[in-house]
């Protein structure tokens, strides 16, 4: 019966390997990219509430029209 722990061992070994070999961001990459990331959020999040909230009030108004 094979060894169920050298299955592990291997997969973290290479795993360990392979995060070696990626390119981390500098500390200001990091903060720039940040940045951004919480500035498109804010910009959807925005687009987001206007159009529900467009969607809303025509809904209304077509319901209100049909009674």
């Amino acid at each position: 019966m094979a060894n169920p722990f050298r299955k592990i061992r291997h997969f973290y070994g290479e795993t360990v390997t392979e995060l070696r070999k990626a390119s981390w961001p500098t500390r200001s990459e990091l903060k720039s990219n940040t940045v951004v990331v919480l500035i498109a959020i804010f910009l959807f999040g925005g687009y987001i509430c206007l159009a529900d909230f467009c969607v809303y009030n025509w809904v209304q108004l077509l319901t209100s029209l049909v009674r």
